[in-house]
């Protein structure tokens, strides 16, 4: 879209492509994180759905280099994986997004803080369901 308008700046474009979608803004998160626009990212991936997966490695991918952004990347993963979101999700994919949360919550001190913001996160997840039970066994929550 850059090169189709070289005289608009890129965030204005998105800005543009968010309001040209309403419901539908989580499919601008990459386009808003690769613009550095980290909180506009976040903001985005929590409006509307957006791919567990993809929050997941932008979490992994992030966690050294902007741990702030990859806490709340890996906890909207998280979020929508426990709302149903995803297609064909493992375990496998609950713990990438797990992990690379805390890590980059230990990276700023913040790991008792992100342990309870999950803990509250599966509270209300059914307890027959798989993904939130890996969460619970990755926070020590038992069956």
């Amino acid at each position: 879209m850059a090169e189709k308008y070289p005289h608009k700046p890129a965030a204005e474009i998105l800005a543009d492509l968010v309001k040209a979608t309403p419901g539908e803004e989580g499919k601008w998160f990459t386009a808003a994180r690769d613009l550095g626009r980290y909180d506009l990212a976040i903001e985005l991936a929590r409006t509307s759905p957006c791919d567990p997966r993809t929050l997941a490695r932008a979490a992994r991918d992030y966690a050294a280099k902007e741990p702030a952004f990859a806490v709340e990347a890996g906890h909207a993963a998280l979020e929508w994986l426990v709302k149903g979101y995803g297609y064909e999700i493992t375990a496998a994919d609950v713990r990438m997004a797990y992990s690379a949360a805390m890590k980059a919550a230990e990276a700023l001190g913040r790991v008792r803080e992100t342990k309870e913001r999950l803990r509250q996160l599966i509270a209300a997840a059914p307890r027959a369901d798989l993904l939130a039970q890996v969460l619970r066994d990755e926070l020590g929550l038992g069956r």
